[in-house]
């Protein structure tokens, strides 16, 4: 029988050959750590970059570089041009609305910041409500803290459950006609879970309160499309996702960032200014005051590119297979207890070793060319919610493979070894 006009193809995931030609795109895999061939295992701290992110950097500094928006010159124009293609791009990367409602930052703890100093202070103030998640990285819990000491407003946490789960009935509970904001991560960066921020939105907004989602740790991972996640507003950072450093995006809904106010004042975010009055610029202009990062949205847009030429359906795939596998080889070690366990995850599992503390593993480890993250992952709520002062973490992306799982299980094996 032949198959339906209009079907949709069978997604298939990337094959060990694939994997190969992606890791080939990455210099600092070809490097070596104390003589061993590099293992990197930190994802979640930052990606390593390909060379299409990297060439874009150079040649934005070696044949476009001028400054943007302000200049009639020819490399001007071009740079302007490339910079509010940059913006462009990322829009659709998220499937926002419109353009303008992508704003340059320098990651996602400045866009936290941005909404909190900007929308909270204009709209959050005594006995209000701010509802967190107990998954929060600290960029999601500190800059709501000063903004209720400045405002009078209190944060209330909706918990997780001892798989590291969000528990939707608590979080209900939680909800009232005090609730002016949520502020939830879509994926957590200590244990990987991803919470379901579609319902959490729809929850939020039948109150009347504003939802921010964190998503430094999914955007890289899985599609992201804020129309059908309902958010009004979606933060991440460039170099999570194979992109730069010092550079992010806030994507807020157009109406929301009209009405706040500019969350820094100087160049480019005016339309005119006096000694007695300024004028300010249309969003996202009024938020991006002075010279903004523009090499690094190029090269932010370079790793958008990238990740779609992968297919981020098949990219997400590969990496759940790559997290169940690591998952049955860690959980074979005698000795090793993985905190968070509940599913849906991105690539992430952060666990505990009878024979060591982290900072043991991640020097051993370490000698063996492997890097991962050890400590409380700048979430420390979440270390107190599972009674471990911090974990041992490994973060997966699209260029790990299943030989590089098990040389971290023979590492691990030497922990063992040599704590007992």
């Amino acid at each position: 029988m032949s198959e339906p006009t209009g079907s949709l193809p069978v997604l298939t995931s990337l094959d060990p050959c694939e994997v190969e030609r992606i890791r080939r795109d990455f210099p600092m895999l070809r490097e070596r750590i104390r003589d061993k061939p590099l293992v990197y295992l930190d994802n979640a701290a930052t990606t390593q970059k390909p060379l299409t992110v990297i060439y874009a950097l150079q040649r934005y500094y070696t044949g476009e570089n001028a400054s943007v928006h302000r200049g009639v010159h020819f490399l001007s124009q071009q740079a302007t041009v490339a910079f509010e293609r940059s913006r462009a791009r990322l829009c659709r990367f998220i499937n926002a609305a419109d353009p303008a409602e992508i704003v340059f930052v320098r990651g996602t703890t400045e866009a936290i910041n941005l909404v909190a100093q900007s929308y909270g202070r204009a709209h959050i103030g005594s006995g209000d409500e701010i509802i967190l998640s107990h998954l929060e990285h600290h960029a999601n819990i500190v800059p709501w803290q000063m903004l209720c000491e400045q405002t009078g407003a209190r944060i209330r946490v909706a918990p997780v459950d001892d798989q590291g789960m969000f528990i939707m009935k608590a979080y209900e509970r939680l909800l009232n006609e005090r609730t002016r904001l949520v502020a939830v991560s879509h994926a957590s960066n200590a244990l990987g879970t991803v919470l379901p921020v579609k319902q959490i939105a729809v929850r939020a907004h039948r109150w009347g309160a504003r939802v921010l989602v964190d998503g430094a740790q999914a955007v890289s991972h899985i599609p992201v499309d804020v129309q059908d996640m309902d958010c009004d507003f979606y933060a991440f950072s460039g170099h999570k996702m194979f992109g730069p450093t010092g550079i992010g995006v806030l994507y807020g809904r157009r109406l929301l960032l009209e009405t706040m106010p500019p969350y820094q004042g100087g160049g480019e975010m005016i339309r005119s200014v006096t000694f007695e009055r300024t004028t300010y610029a249309e969003p996202p202009h009024k938020f991006e005051a002075g010279t903004p990062n523009i090499a690094g949205a190029m090269a932010m847009e370079a790793a958008v590119d990238y990740i779609d030429a992968i297919g981020r359906s098949r990219l997400a795939m590969y990496e759940n297979q790559l997290l169940v596998y690591a998952t049955q080889t860690l959980e074979r070690i005698d000795g090793v207890r993985l905190i968070g366990t509940g599913t849906p995850k991105v690539g992430v599992i952060s666990f505990v070793m009878d024979a060591a503390h982290p900072h043991d593993i991640g020097t051993i480890l370490d000698s063996e060319g492997i890097a991962i993250r050890t400590g409380h992952h700048c979430a420390q709520p979440v270390m107190q919610r599972f009674g471990v002062p911090a974990t041992a973490r490994v973060s997966l992306a699209v260029y790990n493979t299943r030989e590089e799982i098990d040389t971290l299980a023979t590492g691990l094996r030497k922990v063992i070894e040599v704590f007992t």
